[in-house]
């Protein structure tokens, strides 16, 4: 039975990964501050999933996580717990700030370098980083969570060829917007959120490219042109990502 690790697996895109990693008959271990998501998921897989209640910007938690008594082995690492902050970067608070680096560029981090050094992703397993189209579009409206995304997908890179020495591959996903209460939250007003791709999706697609060699992952025919006109044409790109969204957006969102 395959294991796998799943960070902010409780909701969102996590909750749709875990699911389906479950519904395949694999063991789960999710990673989440969500006391009632969690206690839904284990309460409904009995014996075929745990979870752990962890703040991931308490670096003491990430610690214990990776460095405790618990010698598992996992075949499938996904770091998907991620927050965002939007608005205007002046209206923004500091600590919000400091909350985004740490959960969104720092737990990944010390999580992937962690399990590697303790041998506990087995050999020919996968981590999986989840970044965010931001790579190659920007974001307008929201600068330190594409900055924190940005940084996962360096890391990644840099870490791939030193990881795969020890038999473990890396894939980098540049998702676009998801259908999820958080990107809801973060949203413009207005915004039709059946133009955001379903979670359930993004989770097939990305176990699918974990499975085969793929290194990186833009999701879905609109991410693949945006990433392109990002790189092409980054000027009207940035310009029409804050016609579209940061012109629209209404005070700041943490």
């Amino acid at each position: 039975m395959m294991r796998a690790l799943v960070t902010g697996g409780a909701q969102g895109l996590g909750r749709a990964l875990a699911d389906q990693l479950l519904r395949e008959g694999h063991h789960v271990t999710i990673v989440d501050i969500d006391r009632q998501g969690l206690h839904d998921l284990t309460q409904s897989n009995v014996g075929q999933c745990e979870s752990l209640m962890i703040d991931m910007a308490d670096l003491g938690a990430l610690r214990l996580l990776t460095e405790g008594s618990d010698r598992t082995q996992f075949d499938l690492v996904i770091l998907n717990a991620g927050i965002s902050a939007t608005g205007k970067f002046e209206d923004i608070p500091a600590d919000a700030y400091e909350k985004l680096i740490k959960i969104n560029a720092r737990a990944p981090m010390i999580i992937a370098s962690s399990l590697m050094r303790g041998g506990r992703v087995a050999k020919k397993g996968k981590i999986v980083f989840i970044s965010s189209l931001s790579h190659a579009v920007g974001y307008p409206g929201a600068a330190v969570y594409a900055a924190t995304k940005d940084a996962i997908a360096i890391y990644a890179k840099s870490v791939r060829k030193p990881f795969a020495k020890r038999g473990v591959g890396v894939l980098t996903v540049f998702p676009g917007p998801i259908r999820t209460a958080h990107a809801e939250k973060h949203a413009p007003p207005g915004a039709n959120a059946q133009n955001r791709m379903a979670p359930e999706k993004l989770a097939q697609m990305i176990l699918k490219a974990a499975r085969g060699s793929r290194r990186e992952l833009y999701p879905g025919f609109t991410a693949w042109i945006a990433a392109f006109a990002g790189r092409q044409a980054p000027g009207t790109t940035i310009r029409a990502m804050k016609k579209h969204i940061f012109d629209k957006l209404q005070g700041p969102t943490v």
